[in-house]
């Protein structure tokens, strides 16, 4: 199993780039399913959740084909419509085969997901979207079972905002007959792109970027060809990465108006920032001043990086106060943080972050994705070495990021322990 050992105390400067979004790429990649032959996808990263995904996809039919950052899937023959437990299990993402199948072949049994073991996260919300649609769901096996033989248009009022659910209900509304209002829907950027890419397939889906979508079905799609947009959280690990440092870095390749929550917060820890149309400078503070957070949907500050700022207030002077609302038990990064003499307390969902002056290094365990990243940047600074396992967290949604930071002054090695 892969691990990481990081050597601390060392000076970030430069430019590092931004690939594309993991979470953007994974729906519209189920969206393909509805589109009978070849879509090509662009400025796709290597990760394992797209490995994972492509192999969910072949499973059902399709040929999914990637090399340099292009990918290909060819939806023509899919006629299998169960996802089954040994890949739905690893990633919760794969639930987004759900609508597509339902709608194109008007049955889809796709197991209960997996994923990140960051608290519960239920299906009931996609399961209300498809009944709502006209389908029948029944529960069997760990299994969900869906049958339709037509969806039909209908209001969706979602009782809270769900990423997940929103594009699931988007995907087998645009082949419902009649109209589909959705309510309440989650405004992510990654939305916006899974609406754009429906869109260029011929949907007709209004009301991008707000919590109202009006959806009229349409009899078929096309595919074709999309450039995915840039992670924003993976820009926001860097620009954190930048902020811990001592010289100025620049992320380019990100869209600096999906990241606004982290901005004001990276100002009002101290942080200077050049803002131009694809990059972002850091210029870190001389004391890092504390700062609280409470994570929020979009446009609030994103759960996803809730992991890497704990590491920014770690070395804050002062105290912060960190609260996930999204997901309440996502803080199992804490108790390794307090390895690296961290001084960082836990009551409920909140946590409050005593600054240090100094980490110190240690072995440390990758719980999640985003935790693993924050356990690097802590390796950065930390006095010492440090040895991050479990990476194939990481690697499910960052494209090779010892290199990209080594390339800006870290030193980081991975090795096979």
């Amino acid at each position: 199993m892969d691990r990481f050992i990081i050597e601390g105390n060392r000076e970030l400067s430069g430019t590092i780039s931004v690939s594309g979004a993991k979470n953007a790429i994974l729906p519209v990649m189920a969206a393909c399913l509805l589109a009978p032959g070849k879509s090509v996808l662009r400025n796709v990263p290597n990760l394992i959740d797209l490995k994972t995904m492509s192999h969910l996809l072949r499973v059902l039919g399709a040929r999914v084909e990637y090399e340099n950052g292009m990918m290909s899937i060819d939806s023509r023959d899919v006629c299998f419509f169960e996802a089954p437990y040994e890949l739905v299990s690893k990633m919760r993402a794969s639930i987004y085969v759900l609508g597509p199948l339902l709608a194109r072949l008007g049955e889809a049994r796709v197991s209960f997901p997996g994923g990140c073991a960051i608290g519960t996260r239920p299906v009931d919300l996609h399961l209300k979207a498809m009944e709502a649609l006209g389908a029948d769901i029944t529960i069997e096996h760990g299994y969900i079972h869906a049958r339709a033989e037509k969806l039909t248009g209908a209001p969706i009022h979602f009782e809270k905002s769900s990423v997940g659910a929103t594009i699931n209900a988007i995907m087998a509304a645009v082949l419902a007959s009649g109209t589909t209002q959705i309510f309440n829907a989650a405004m992510e950027p990654e939305v916006d792109s899974t609406v754009e890419m429906l869109n260029k397939m011929g949907a007709r889906i209004q009301g991008c970027g707000s919590t109202t979508l009006t959806i009229e079905g349409v009899e078929q799609l096309f595919p074709v060809e999309m450039e995915m947009i840039s992670d924003r959280i993976e820009a926001g690990t860097f620009l954190i990465a930048g902020a811990l440092s001592t010289k100025p870095v620049t992320v380019e390749n990100c869209l600096p108006g999906h990241l606004d929550a982290l901005l004001e917060k990276l100002r009002a820890a101290g942080c200077e920032l050049e803002v131009a149309e694809r990059s972002i400078t850091v210029i870190p503070p001389e004391v890092i001043k504390p700062v609280n957070i409470l994570t929020l949907p979009y446009p609030g500050f994103p759960t996803d990086l809730q992991a890497q700022f704990t590491v920014l207030m770690s070395l804050a002077e002062g105290v912060s106060f960190i609260e996930d609302t999204i997901f309440p038990d996502r803080f199992m990064h804490v108790a390794e943080l307090n390895r690296l003499q961290a001084d960082i307390r836990m009551e409920r969902n909140v946590a409050t972050v005593k600054g240090v002056k100094q980490l110190s290094g240690a072995e440390v365990m990758a719980t999640d994705l985003r935790a693993s990243a924050a356990l690097v940047l802590a390796g950065l600074v930390a006095k010492g070495s440090t040895i991050v396992s479990r990476i194939y967290h990481i690697d499910r949604g960052y494209d090779r990021i010892e290199e990209k930071l080594n390339a800006i002054g870290a030193r980081i090695t991975r090795e096979n322990a």
